[in-house]
């Protein structure tokens, strides 16, 4: 069952806040990397490109945890553990177009890779919660 994200913590995706992204690998194995993060009012939504071992990782365990730390606070952060419901191709590129202005201050995402196809990841959260808490 999805849960909302604590209000008190909501401002952590207009900022330049990177997630720690943790997934299960096949070999049982996690693999945790920084990604960058968005919320659309209901999931959270980060964008990677196909075949990447995160990508994979996701499609095969869609169970996935984030931590968001403030980067204005490290002791401010938000913890969300939920599964990835939703991937797709459609939108990803204007995603990692806009994710790149809010990150980089660029209008393009500057590092694509030559036929790399972008895609976007929608989690549903089962489990938010900030700390501190408010």
């Amino acid at each position: 069952m999805a849960v909302s994200i604590p209000q008190s913590h909501m401002d952590l995706f207009q900022k330049k806040a990177f997630a720690h992204l943790a997934v299960k690998l096949e070999s049982g194995s996690i693999q945790v990397n920084p990604v960058w993060c968005d919320h659309d009012g209901t999931h959270v939504v980060i964008n990677s490109a196909q075949g990447r071992a995160k990508d994979k990782a996701m499609r095969a365990n869609p169970v996935v945890t984030l931590c968001i730390s403030d980067p204005d606070n490290p002791y401010r952060y938000l913890e969300v553990r939920g599964k990835v419901v939703d991937i797709s191709t459609q939108g990803a590129d204007a995603h990692i177009d806009a994710m790149a202005k809010k990150y980089m201050g660029l209008d393009t995402y500057p590092l694509r890779k030559a036929g790399e196809v972008r895609v976007i990841y929608r989690i549903a959260p089962e489990r938010a919660a900030g700390y501190p808490a408010a």
